[in-house]
């Protein structure tokens, strides 16, 4: 759906808010799905969310609560009676319910698991208990397994009992007598075979798995590179737990994504969305890394002190200062945020650094020859004599070499540091070659002009 399109719709419903015209939403829920209502309620005031959840459909609201943020989600559960908020926790997939009741205080999950069916609350609990950034805080209990002495008939009668109820059904995973992880069947294979044949006849030479305890990245990872439409879960003693889907796997690349951006904005990523966000958090997320740019920047000011002379025997050295240090950060924060993104997707590690400085180094070579040129230009123009022109176009090619070198093996560096990549921020990487390209700038006009 388009913004303009959501835009419209928005007017659309507050109007029929405005107006009292149940029948009219009940209309919209026929044609507007659950993605698109959890699009539009974060831009509800609380007065017009309560009418909505008035009504929408009852079976609709916990499908648009699973597709919300969990945060917005669990505000939401809180402005409604604890057996309200209790039918709809239990109307929602347990993995999606579990995330809500992560963002409820401990009294107020509580208040509300006790009003449910005590086998589906004892779920939720136990996903809940898991880590939120581990594949078993992202995992599903709802999936199809049967017994290691199986037939083909006897695993086609278990998919067709839990198809209303697995997450998928496209694979039937294999267990011996204490759910001990044997192989996994496709469906398509299932149904081509004669009904007596023994499941483990049928299963898949290799069976990805992951632990519940490894990192939700590395499980995305892992289901997305194995082109799969699921991954099973297990505990160290290889007892089937629960599975992963492509829907959770979207959700968690694109948090990931989100905070890799925060990070190389500056930020400490926020652990709610925007839109929830308040004044003092944001402030507390920035400031920190703020505060250390600022310092790191103040060296800049120690540089300009320490080659005052130089500047006094020629002031045209001044007027090129921000578009050398300019072009230099420019030059950094591209390498990194490339060079990021590929360590994100596993394309590059550290053994990998030769190659890229060299890389990079060619890269920075010819930009730093197309900058020289225009700067060289530039200063003809300002009337500056061919001599400060030289300079300018000689320390800027030397900054660019210097920058794509720093910023291609900084983050690879860091990695290896155990310090999450991420945070080589293009602010960072901004602050630090401004000082360095000032004494690159100030030694090539030294040794050029003998000033």
């Amino acid at each position: 759906m388009t913004t303009v399109a959501t835009d419209s719709l928005l007017e659309e419903i507050q109007e029929l808010i405005r107006e009292r015209e149940r029948d009219g939403v009940a209309g919209l829920a026929e044609r507007v799905g659950p993605a698109e209502w959890a699009a539009l309620v974060p831009r509800l005031d609380p007065p017009e969310v309560a009418v909505l959840l008035q009504w929408l459909p009852d079976e609709e609201i916990p499908q648009v609560l699973e597709e919300l943020d969990p945060h917005e989600a669990a505000a939401i559960l809180r402005t409604l009676s604890r057996q309200e908020a209790a039918t709809l926790l239990a109307g929602m997939d347990p993995d999606d319910a579990a995330d809500v009741v992560e963002n409820l205080t401990e009294p107020e999950a509580s208040q509300i698991l006790v009003r449910m069916d005590p086998e589906e609350a004892a779920e939720i609990r136990r996903l809940s208990d898991f880590d939120p950034d581990t594949a078993g805080g992202i995992m599903t209990p709802e999936f199809v397994a049967v017994s290691s002495d199986a037939t083909t008939d006897g695993a086609i009668a278990a998919i067709r009992s839990l198809v209303g109820q697995a997450e998928t059904v496209d694979y039937v995973y294999v267990v011996d007598a204490e759910r001990r992880l044997i192989g996994v069947l496709s469906l398509y294979r299932l149904m081509l075979s004669p009904g007596a044949t023994p499941v483990t006849d049928l299963i898949a030479p290799t069976t990805v798995r992951v632990r519940a305890s490894a990192d939700r990245e590395t499980a995305a990872n892992l289901l997305t590179e194995r082109n799969l439409l699921a991954i099973p879960v297990v505990d160290d003693e290889d007892h089937l737990l629960g599975i992963i889907t492509q829907d959770d796997v979207a959700d968690v690349l694109e948090a990931e994504a989100t905070e890799d951006i925060e990070r190389l904005g500056g930020s400490q990523p926020l652990n709610v969305p925007y839109r929830l966000s308040s004044v003092p958090l944001l402030v507390r997320k920035r400031v920190g890394w703020l505060l250390l740019l600022f310092v790191a920047e103040a060296y800049t000011g120690t540089v300009l002190r320490s080659f005052s002379d130089e500047l006094s025997a020629a002031v045209a050295l001044s007027f090129f200062i921000p578009l050398l240090i300019g072009t230099g950060g420019n030059i950094g924060s591209q390498t990194v945020t490339l060079i990021v993104r590929a360590m994100a997707l596993n394309e590059v590690s550290l053994r990998d650094v030769g190659w890229i400085v060299w890389k990079e180094l060619r890269v920075g070579l010819v930009l730093g020859a197309i900058m020289a040129v225009i700067a060289f230009g530039r200063a003809q123009l300002l009337n500056v004599g061919f001599d400060i022109g030289f300079v300018v176009a000689t320390a800027i090619l030397a900054i660019c070499l210097w920058s794509a070198t720093v910023a291609a093996i900084l983050p690879l560096t860091l990695r290896r540091l155990r310090i999450d990549p991420a945070v080589v921020s293009a602010p960072l990487i901004t602050t630090l070659v401004d000082g360095t390209g000032l004494i690159i700038y100030f030694e090539v006009a030294k040794l050029l002009l003998h000033v």
